[in-house]
């Protein structure tokens, strides 16, 4: 896998702060900096998502993408996910990730809660790579809400 990331802050631009990264994959990502009150120039114009941001983001859909594959491999009728991602930062450099909640919302019709919990167990124990990996630094909690559909 590959990424590369190019700064396109040189002067004149719209942000002195943002960045596109484009995926070996080749897709395309926008960031930007936060702005910086203090020194306009050192920050973004929040013109997109923060490098962080995107990494949560990642982590959402790392775990989303193994719940509905693990869901749908058990044969279970699922109809829908989604996964709201709250964290919270450490307050010096590195701005590390400590805490992380996922709340999942599974929709779908006749899902077993025991098959939910055991396929988000699965992905933050075995399958999602980004989870796991913050997990170094992060205390990661988990919740679900099931809808029937």
């Amino acid at each position: 896998m590959e990424c590369t990331v190019s700064w396109t802050g040189a002067s004149g631009t719209r942000s002195g702060m943002g960045f596109v990264a484009e995926t070996g994959s080749g897709h395309i990502l926008a960031m930007d900096g936060a702005p910086d009150e203090k020194n306009p120039d050192n920050g973004g114009r929040n013109l997109a998502p923060r490098p962080m941001e995107a990494l949560l983001a990642g982590t959402g859909g790392c775990t989303a993408y193994d719940v509905v594959l693990i869901l749908k491999r058990g044969r279970h009728d699922v109809r829908g996910c989604s996964v709201k991602l709250s964290s919270e930062r450490a307050d010096t450099d590195p701005k590390v990730f400590t805490k992380i909640h996922m709340q999942f919302t599974v929709t779908g019709k006749g899902l077993p809660a025991s098959a939910v919990e055991r396929a988000i167990a699965m992905s933050h124990e075995k399958y999602c790579s980004a989870s796991i990996m913050l997990g170094k630094t992060a205390e990661i909690t988990t919740g679900f809400d099931i809808v029937e559909a």
